[in-house]
């Protein structure tokens, strides 16, 4: 199933020949390739669809004007967002650094995760960064490379739940809750704590952080009950997964991330992130860098690591060359048979851009953890 996404780059292609099968409708515009879509647009409440389009143009001035469409978008239908919710983490990591504004401390300043209880995990060493280091900067690095969730981990400790979330609703990202930490077993109450931090130069603390407890709670106000089994240690569990107490990510919330960092000036000022060019110069780099191209020795196993490793929608993760006119700005998740990628894709040989959002649900055994992949 992963193919129903990648065709769809293809799909958008015709979009931006405006061919008579476009018609203004993405409906329509699937619905005239039954040969691609058609096991899909048949069902599409089994597959959990949805796809936002946006159509950039630019004027004589280069100014960009930007058209949107939609296909099954519904807040209410949930699905899980799995990697996604890294990147909005991502960013308000770096903005959390520029508000802190202390001397010394930026996104390549050391930084020391201590643990403040049996559940928590230290860490102090990085053997992927190429000082033996860990940094926010080094995480972000991870993270928009290959998609890390150790590296995610640590900057939501950085963060610390209440305040993670609090700043994305105050962004009126609403639809997002990220409240948990990724490929690991802790609870719910669990996860409202998160580590102490320390930011050093040498032997001098920069900054200093407290392990910090969330007071509020962001678990979904009503059970939201997928699939017919689960698999908990071993058993098979006769009943549907309840993801009331795991992450959410809207699609409408990453469409427009991607297009608060990729176009801040053309987003409404409460929805942006407060950073610095360099800062935003930074996410650019690594958000459409290969693993190959990155100073990260670990990342150029080109067998591990393809260029197309995270870019489900251009090339389902797998391809290992992409033409050199094509780079994608983007973040991907799966999980549970859940696959997301939200990006911004630009062709500079043909110039053409847009931002292009798009989830799916590949489970077809509606069995959660049972290590069968259907996609």
């Amino acid at each position: 199933m992963r193919t129903s996404l990648i065709v769809l780059l293809l799909t958008m292609t015709i979009v931006s020949e405006r061919t008579s099968a476009w018609q203004d409708s993405l409906e329509s515009l699937l619905a005239s390739q039954p040969d691609r879509f058609g096991t899909v647009t048949a069902n599409p409440e089994k597959f959990r669809v949805q796809i936002i389009y946006t159509q950039i143009d630019r004027d004589a001035g280069n100014s960009p004007t930007f058209r949107s469409f939609e296909y099954r978008v519904n807040p209410a239908e949930y699905f899980y967002p799995a990697s996604t919710v890294k990147l909005p983490t991502v960013a308000l990591a770096l903005e959390k650094l520029e508000r802190l504004n202390l001397p010394g401390l930026n996104r390549d300043t050391v930084m020391l995760t201590g643990s403040a209880a049996d559940f928590q995990t230290a860490a102090r060493v990085d053997e992927t960064s190429p000082t033996g280091l860990p940094s926010v900067g080094h995480y972000a690095r991870k993270i928009l490379l290959v998609s890390d969730n150790d590296a995610f981990n640590r900057l939501y400790e950085f963060l610390g739940q209440q305040e993670l979330n609090e700043s994305l609703h105050s962004k009126n990202y609403k639809g997002t809750r990220i409240i948990h930490r990724l490929e690991s077993a802790l609870s719910v109450e669990q996860n409202h704590w998160t580590n102490p931090v320390q930011f050093v130069d040498g032997n001098k603390i920069v900054y200093e952080q407290a392990a910090v407890l969330s007071k509020a709670n962001y678990t979904g106000p009503a059970p939201e009950l997928l699939g017919v089994a689960e698999i908990v240690e071993g058993k098979r569990l006769e009943r549907p997964k309840d993801f009331s107490v795991k992450n959410a990510y809207a699609l409408r919330d990453q469409h427009d991330v991607i297009k608060a960092l990729m176009f801040p000036e053309s987003t409404e000022p409460e929805k942006r992130f407060n950073l610095s060019k360099d800062n935003y110069r930074f996410l650019y780099r690594y958000m459409s860098m290969y693993p190959g191209e990155s100073d990260i020795n670990a990342y150029h196993d080109e067998d591990k690591y393809p260029q197309g490793y995270v870019k489900f929608l251009m090339y389902g993760g797998e391809a290992r060359e992409i033409p050199v006119h094509f780079r994608v700005f983007n973040k991907v998740g799966d999980a549970y048979g859940f696959l997301t990628d939200s990006a911004y894709i630009v062709d500079f040989k043909n110039n053409i851009e847009f931002l292009l959002s798009a989830t799916i649900f590949t489970n077809e055994n509606q069995t959660f953890n049972d290590n069968i992949k259907n996609h």
